[in-house]
């Protein structure tokens, strides 16, 4: 395999299902070292101990099988198989929502952690927006496999722009009893991806629809610097004009 290729790697969401269950924890480690670069048996495993310690996990854990982890634990394996290759960026694919709560948070402190360790660069797929807020940088919302809304995570939670933003953000609890927040409830069901609505994708489900929304596709547009939306009320045209909310 060619060398850039060792530069993506991959945690996935079932940290049950991502392990070969046949193989010892050290070997599922030394797997990708072994597949993309040319190094003795004793550097690959030196660096296998030093990822176990990195992630949290025993040297007397090296030769058990999956079965014989939690699930927190087979998760930091997986985060180790994906640094071994020593990656510029790792795809996330909904890391922790198999775990429990107090498993999550130290999953996700862990990849803070060696974000900054090892000067990584993470795209994090996630449907938990508390998670999203503490861990990313620049949020992409997506709704029916298209992208709706991009900008900083500070724009974003302050100032969403987009209507389904709007109302994900809204559905967020609150820890502090006294504080009310607006819930925007959408009405009816996502349409089929397999049968898109002419238009925009949201206009189903927009409380702010109108008839452009149904005839035109809106384009991801630069609204303000760094923050881009796909909604007309936020890029209206000189035919069908509308005030933005």
């Amino acid at each position: 395999m060619r060398p850039y290729r060792r530069e993506l790697q991959a945690v996935f969401q079932d940290p049950y299902a991502s392990l070969n269950p046949r193989m010892r924890a050290r070997d599922i480690v030394a797997e990708p070292i072994r597949n993309f670069e040319g190094v003795s048996n004793e550097a690959i495993a030196d660096r296998v101990r030093s990822l176990f310690e990195r992630v949290g996990l025993r040297a007397d854990q090296l030769v058990r099988y999956p079965y014989e982890f939690s699930g927190g634990q087979r998760q930091r394996l997986g985060i180790a198989r994906a640094l071994a290759p020593r990656p510029k960026l790792i795809v996330c694919d909904e890391p922790v929502s198999a775990l429990d709560v107090s498993v999550q948070a130290q999953v996700i402190n862990l990849l803070v952690d060696l974000q900054q360790e090892f000067g990584l660069s993470y795209l994090f797929v996630a449907h938990d927006l508390a998670i999203v807020e503490h861990i990313s940088h620049r949020v992409a919302v997506m709704y029916l496999g298209r992208i709706v809304e991009l900008t900083s995570t500070q724009a974003l939670f302050g100032n969403p722009l987009h209507p389904y933003t709007e109302a994900l953000l809204s559905a967020v609890p609150v820890p502090d009893p006294t504080v009310r927040r607006k819930r925007v409830i959408l009405q009816g069901d996502v349409p089929s991806p397999m049968d898109l609505p002419e238009g925009c994708r949201f206009h189903t489900r927009c409380p702010y629809a109108f008839d452009r929304c149904r005839r035109e596709e809106p384009a991801l547009t630069e609204v303000m610097p760094g923050h881009v939306v796909a909604c007309h009320l936020r890029t209206p045209s000189t035919a069908d004009t509308r005030v933005a909310h």
